[in-house]
């Protein structure tokens, strides 16, 4: 659904990511891992046109084919059908849960423009909302202002606005970040629910989170790939160990 070919991004002689060859299959989940600092989110940020890339290729699956959207920015690459959340919540606080997934849905569709038109018009949008919000568990919250919500609610929620629009492509970077460990499980359900029908690249530090749920997991180290594998495959390569699984390993086996 999504790939990219040599994809690379330079800040001055510093670089982020580094020649990247990566390619995202239908309905897979793919966890991309790494130390801090390994390039995750300027990948991130290159896929959604966030950032220009200072070589290299992002290219989308389009019909029998693949379409070039190296050059879109972020809103016509989510109109293209690639959206993301954020490492940090990214919702309208003072708008109720319904009203931030409808007017993202109405912003997907294209009308959100239309400002003549009353908000009620919308019927198609609302109705989506809803069936987003019981997707994400959230029907019984509609009518919350979404500052009110707990910290794992709101996280709930921002996926459920990442979905309007039922895009092809979601990708999520940290969406269990100051999540409450009651909290974890009901989003890593989630997490695994919406991998059945769309592409999903998934940011995540919790290592148990990365094997229990990845079909795949690639791993950054200063801005290149140093894996690509199925997750037992990656838990086991001592390259990556050295860079960032020690202590997941040690933690595993329980070493101090």
């Amino acid at each position: 659904m999504l790939r990219t070919r040599g994809l690379t991004r330079r800040f001055g002689g510093l670089v982020a990511v580094d020649h990247v060859d990566f390619e995202l299959g239908e309905n897979e989940l793919c966890s991309l891992i790494g130390p801090n600092g390994a390039g995750k989110t300027t990948f991130f940020n290159l896929l959604t046109g966030v950032l220009a890339p200072s070589d290299g290729t992002v290219e989308l699956r389009s019909g029998d084919g693949w379409r070039d959207v190296t050059a879109a920015g972020p809103a016509e690459t989510a109109r293209m059908g690639i959206h993301r959340s954020y490492q940090i919540t990214n919702i309208f606080p003072t708008n109720t849960v319904l009203e931030n997934v409808r007017v993202a849905a109405q912003a997907d569709a294209d009308t959100g423009r239309r400002f003549y038109r009353n908000v009620n018009a919308f019927d198609d949008h609302v109705e989506e909302a809803y069936d987003i919000l019981d997707r994400v568990d959230l029907a019984e919250e509609a009518d919350t202002v979404a500052e009110n919500l707990s910290h794992g609610a709101a996280r709930q929620l921002e996926v459920g606005v990442a979905l309007a629009g039922d895009p092809d492509v979601l990708l999520l970077d940290e969406p269990n970040a100051g999540v409450s460990s009651e909290s974890v499980d009901r989003i890593v359900d989630l997490i695994e629910d919406v991998a059945r029908d769309h592409a999903v690249l998934l940011v995540e530090h919790n290592m148990d989170i990365v094997m229990n749920v990845s079909d795949r997991v690639v791993v950054l180290d200063r801005g290149s790939v140093i894996a690509n594998d199925p997750p037992e495959d990656v838990r086991n390569d001592e390259e990556v160990r050295q860079a960032y699984l020690g202590g997941y390993e040690r933690e595993a086996e329980g070493r101090p």
